[in-house]
């Protein structure tokens, strides 16, 4: 079988599986997120956290829950890592300079789970399992949460209640994240990932020095990894680690948790709206960006530009041979597409294109199908501005799921897809300018600078993965690429939850002749054109520079 077959039939066999999971997670989650019943265990955490789970909030109180409980956890874990050299379990490891615990801190409470270290020789038992992990868990439920809030804005009319942040972050743990995480572990065990608490051993002798390895909770928290869309790895080389991804199997099953929840909930959203066809269209957008960008990876990578490239049957530099150029690309895509960050290949061994097709993945606002929750609200958002643009053209006042996007709905959907450009960009270009951070590059020319444009592209996207060159363990990438996160990640939920109380105050709009049919394949074109087209025009210049001189030089 030749191995662009071997990656063909892997995205089938993704496809296909993502396909038999779609409706009974989403309907769950649906179910999960109206229910007006408590589990015992979730009244013993309301009890504890002294959280009334049956009061409805507007979006201010909404929003205060959120960064509440967000600014609380950077706190705890950056006080952790501050102080993990006097805790047990810490395997010897001392405690982490400020600049990089605040950098991780923000990193894994904002979703992104950057790392400017190499977890094997910085983090201990207790920093992994008790502050990583349960951020893995948390961030995750924090998106989602804000993404049901933004559906009921939809779904609910003349009232600016969005439903309870501490029950949404909860049940979203507790009955959806929990159990999956649970049985994905076994699985991941069952392939051949590390699960133990051991300490560090030495595990062979080679030429000037010996090797050591040191076990942790790695399945446990490697599931979490991909389903909470985090990324961040108990090793520096992450998925590509076979302690983390042993084989062919177990990288197909991480990239299917990594997109399983994020598709799902486009289910969720039809059933929460009352209707199926409109989640249908939100679906059939992301997968046709997904599969398209797929496509087009595995293209680039497959193709025979050099007699090495024909030797090795494809762009084989840094990516793993257990995985090969098919489930390299797959993942690639997957991981920039969503927030994931995660990585099983080093992305700044692609081709100079299929860089860049990573870097658009996460430039695109990792909408397709995203985050879990920030994918979901994401594109809802980019739905509201192709409806926008779709009234202009026809000279009346646009509507979306019965709801008019009038002056204040479309300010609010505006400052949402212009502040993380903002970021990207305005980092990008001071640390261009400045002597200090080009000295963290590797390479130099257009190579280097996509090196720094994809490190705050990641940033500021919550994404997480790195091009590998940029040596960012410094003040200055520690501290602008910790605020890029922060920023990248609340701000945007500002706007969001913001706008979903506006959408919950109205009063819903009855269907005309005139009223655009989002449910329509039309609908879902344009709004893969619009989607395309805002991202183009913002980042064509910055990707002018980088990849595509890269891409078209070699």
């Amino acid at each position: 079988m030749s191995p662009a077959l071997a990656g063909v039939l892997q995205l089938l066999a993704l496809i296909a599986a993502l396909a038999l999971a779609h409706r009974p997670l989403g309907d769950y989650m649906a179910r999960v997120y109206g229910s007006k019943k408590h589990l015992r265990a979730e009244k013993w955490i309301y009890k504890a956290i002294g959280a009334d789970p049956d009061t409805e909030m507007r979006w201010p109180a909404y929003l205060r829950g959120v960064l509440a409980f967000s600014a609380a956890g950077v706190l705890f874990l950056y006080l952790l890592q501050r102080l993990q050299g006097s805790l047990p379990g810490s395997l010897g490891f001392k405690s982490i300079d400020p600049d990089q615990a605040f950098n991780t801190a923000a990193s894994f409470v904002a979703n992104t789970n950057w790392q400017s270290y190499s977890g094997e020789q910085a983090m201990g038992h207790v920093v992994q399992t008790g502050g990583l992990a349960v951020q893995n868990f948390v961030s995750a439920a924090v998106g989602i949460a804000v993404a049901i809030a933004l559906v009921r804005g939809f779904a609910r009319s003349r009232t600016g209640e969005l439903g309870n942040f501490w029950a949404d972050l909860v049940r979203g743990t507790v009955r959806v994240l929990l159990p999956i995480s649970v049985i994905g572990a076994l699985v991941l065990v069952a392939c051949g990932a590390l699960q133990n608490f051991s300490g560090i051993h030495e595990v062979g002798q080679f030429i000037g020095g010996t090797q050591e390895w040191n076990g942790g909770a790695v399945a446990s928290q490697e599931v979490i990894k991909e389903l909470g869309t985090n990324g961040g790895g108990y090793f520096n080389a992450n998925s590509a680690h076979p302690f983390e991804n042993p084989n062919g199997l177990s990288n197909l099953f991480e990239i299917f948790l990594i997109l399983l929840i994020p598709f799902a909930l486009t289910r969720t959203f039809g059933r929460m709206v009352g209707s199926l066809r409109q989640g249908y269209a939100v679906l059939a957008t992301m997968a046709t960006i997904w599969i398209g960008f797929t496509a087009l990876m595995m293209w680039t990578e497959f193709h025979h530009g050099a007699p090495a490239y024909d030797l090795a049957g494809g762009a084989m530099e840094g990516k793993e041979t257990r995985f090969g150029i098919g489930g390299s690309s797959i993942f690639a895509v997957a991981t920039t597409l969503t927030s994931t960050g995660a990585v099983n290949s080093f992305h700044s061994s692609f081709t100079g294109f299929g860089g860049g097709i990573q870097m658009l993945g996460m430039q695109l606002g990792e909408i397709a199908p995203g985050g879990t929750g920030s994918g979901l609200y994401g594109m809802l958002i980019m739905a509201m501005i192709a409806v926008f643009i779709a009234g202009l053209m026809v000279g009346r006042t646009p509507e979306y799921l019965g709801k008019k996007i009038g002056t204040r709905e479309i300010k609010l959907a505006a400052c949402y897809i212009l502040i993380t450009p903002a970021l990207v960009l305005g980092f990008t270009a001071v640390a261009m300018a400045l002597d200090t951070p080009a000295d963290s590059m590797t390479n130099t020319g257009a190579h280097g600078f996509s090196e720094i444009l994809y490190a705050y592209t990641s940033g500021a996207n919550n994404n997480g993965s790195a091009f590998a060159g940029l040596g960012a363990d410094t003040q200055w990438f520690n501290t602008t690429i910790g605020l890029a996160m922060l920023l990248g990640r609340f701000l945007p939920m500002v706007f969001v939850l913001a706008l979903a109380g506006s959408l919950a105050e109205q009063q819903p709009v009855p269907a005309t002749a005139g009223t655009l049919r989002t449910e329509k394949p039309l609908f879902t074109g344009l709004l893969v054109g619009t989607i395309m087209i805002i991202t183009g025009l913002t980042y064509f210049p910055a990707l002018a520079l980088g990849p595509l001189a890269e891409g078209l030089a070699s």
